[in-house]
């Protein structure tokens, strides 16, 4: 008796999920399109990465820094520009830069990104060579622009003479210039570089390879290099597209027959897909699997009660 009255209960409950899976509408996934993500933008006025040797001291001075270097949104202005270095030069500090106007700007949001520098009238000095600037320039300019949907642009500008090491220099853009002083060092310039990509733009107005030995106030050598102006950017990510929120209905022809007002009209429809989807036969695969089990329950039930 018991186990009766546990199997029908089991049974109905087959028959019951059967009909369910038969009259349950399929459960469909949706999801929104993504928002695109905002561009990137960077300007840095100096970059140095400088390494300072001593005459009285087996060590080096490293000079690595950046002045008003500035990543979107931020922003960085100021009309004078000084970068000390201490302890190398008898213990007086070292004016690495000095500029009337120094600006770097950068900005960003989810349609363009942007980067500037402004440098004029500055000099760059180098530990050992007090008297003597490693570069003097009036006025360079770097800029980077990067645009969703546009090709990036990256340009730079050397504008009025440039002196390096106490020599008036011609840059050309076919490649580096090397001014060579006896007894000072070696400087190779290299004007205006840039360079672009389907999404990101860069540019440096110039970039020097610095390799001195003035010999003097404790300095034996100076090697590294020294870039002015640089600006960089990179494009705003496009968002995705939104999926389209109008079912997908195809028309169905039909064609009519007989005549006047009172005449009925017939469907040239295929009656086969009438209702039906995709999911029909599954749908009516699993109803047939449970229906089975159903009856196979059932038979078990009555085989019970005749026992």
């Amino acid at each position: 008796m018991n186990s009766n009255t546990f199997r029908m209960p089991a049974a109905v409950l087959l028959a019951t999920g059967a009909v369910a899976l038969l009259t349950a509408p399929p459960a469909l996934a949706t999801g929104g399109g993504g928002a695109g993500g905002e561009g990137k933008a960077g300007a840095v006025v100096l970059r140095t990465g400088l390494d300072v040797g001593l005459l009285n001291k087996t060590v080096h001075i490293p000079l690595k820094t950046t002045l008003n270097e500035v990543n979107a949104p931020a922003t960085a202005e100021k009309t004078a520009l000084t970068v000390t270095l201490d302890g190398v030069e008898g213990g007086t500090p070292v004016s690495v830069l000095r500029a009337d106007v120094a600006t770097s700007k950068a900005t960003a949001d989810k349609t363009r990104a942007e980067a500037e520098v402004n440098l004029a009238k500055a000099r760059v000095h180098v530990p050992g060579l007090p008297a003597l600037s490693l570069i003097e320039v009036e006025k360079v300019t770097s800029k980077a622009v990067c645009e969703a949907g546009k090709q990036p642009v990256a340009t730079s500008n050397v504008l009025g003479p440039v002196t390096a090491l106490g020599k008036k220099v011609t840059l050309t853009a076919g490649g580096p210039t090397k001014i060579e002083v006896p007894g000072v060092g070696l400087v190779s310039l290299e004007l205006s570089g840039t360079q672009t990509t389907s999404t990101t733009a860069a540019a440096a107005a110039l970039r020097l390879k610095v390799s001195v030995n003035p010999l003097k106030l404790n300095v034996a050598e100076v090697e590294g290099e020294v870039v002015l102006a640089e600006a960089h950017c990179e494009s705003p990510t496009a968002p995705d597209p939104a999926p389209s929120s109008k079912p997908d209905v195809k028309p169905q022809t039909g064609t009519g027959t007989g005549s006047g007002a009172g005449s009925a009209i017939t469907t040239d429809a295929n009656l086969a897909e009438t209702g039906g989807g995709s999911l029909t036969p599954y749908v009516a695969g699993g109803a047939l699997v449970l229906l089975a089990i159903g009856g196979g329950a059932l038979l078990v039930t009555r085989r019970g009660r005749t026992s």
